[in-house]
């Protein structure tokens, strides 16, 4: 389990799930249907759910791109995490946020897979958190154009590796949002 001292409660993230980055994401519907109901089952579960907001010069902070999206509801006892790196830990309040709820597990949601997502799942990992990938219910848009894989390549890619890295005293894994097990009491 997670090499964090008294940490034995897990949030649920939401990464970057704003109207300019999931615009045009793959399978867009369905995960943001996934995250919904993740959301609405970790509530219930009493379990912290911590949106992530990016911004750069391509998404202005205050544009409509910026704001998230309308299907997802934050709620405004729901941590609010602003970033404008991929990692959400680097130059963010994340890790007090986390650490003042007592959270060791991340269950993990949004987009981009190829660029948040994979660097905040690897700098929660090496930061000592367990780490939880929601097979469906990440994204990306179509880089092809670029010379990057098919998304679906991309997200299927994340997945496989993920579930297979390891660490002394840490878990990295990937679930579908149906098998997500959140408890109750989980801060």
């Amino acid at each position: 389990m997670t090499t964090l001292q008294n940490r034995p409660n897990t949030a649920l993230m939401v990464i970057d799930a704003q109207n300019g980055v999931v615009f045009e994401a793959h399978a867009r519907d369905a995960v943001l249907s996934s995250i919904r109901g993740l959301v609405s089952r970790a509530r219930d579960a009493d379990i912290t759910v911590v949106w992530v907001q990016h911004s750069d010069a391509g998404l202005e902070k205050g544009s409509d791109a910026w704001q998230l999206v309308p299907e997802l509801e934050r709620l405004a006892s729901d941590p609010l995490i602003h970033k404008t790196y991929g990692d959400s830990f680097e130059a963010t309040d994340l890790e007090s946020v986390l650490g003042l709820a007592g959270v060791g597990r991340l269950v993990v949601t949004g987009a981009q897979t190829d660029a948040c997502i994979r660097s905040t799942i690897h700098g929660a990992f090496v930061r000592g958190y367990d780490v939880t990938l929601v097979g469906d219910a990440h994204t990306t848009e179509d880089l092809s154009a670029f010379g990057a894989p098919a998304p679906d390549q991309v997200i299927r890619h994340t997945n496989l590796y993920w579930q297979y890295q390891s660490a002394p005293g840490r878990t990295a894994d990937v679930t579908p949002a149906e098998d997500v097990h959140f408890g109750g009491g989980g801060g």
